[in-house]
């Protein structure tokens, strides 16, 4: 299974709908998604999860450093997530409580 990304703007925050697998051989395709956007000056940022099928640990350490990069521009990385074997993980690892996780892009501010 591969991994499949599609950014767009919404009212000036980067959107990026993520697809497929999250692993120690795709995450570093996320990694470089996040950093280009926070390169170009983009700060804000939702990624949206409901395309998901696999999340490990490598792809939850590129999500925790991708906040760490847009925190250090005073910016926010939020999560789009409904499905619960997802919202497990980050509940298990206590990253429910570092993420702001949305259950859908429209109630994510300006998605």
């Amino acid at each position: 299974m591969d991994l499949t990304l599609a950014t767009r703007e919404v009212d000036g925050r980067a959107v990026v709908a993520v697809g497929g697998e999250i692993d120690v051989y795709t995450a570093p395709k996320l990694r470089d998604c996040i950093t280009e956007l926070v390169g170009s000056g983009t700060y804000d940022i939702v990624i949206d999860l409901e395309a998901v099928e696999f999340l490990d640990s490598t792809g939850l350490g590129v999500l925790v450093g991708g906040l760490k990069k847009v925190r250090a521009h005073d910016g926010s990385l939020d999560l789009v997530c409904t499905q619960e074997r997802l919202l497990k993980i980050f509940r298990i690892t206590g990253l429910a409580k570092v993420f702001v996780i949305h259950d859908s892009a429209g109630i994510a501010p300006g998605a």
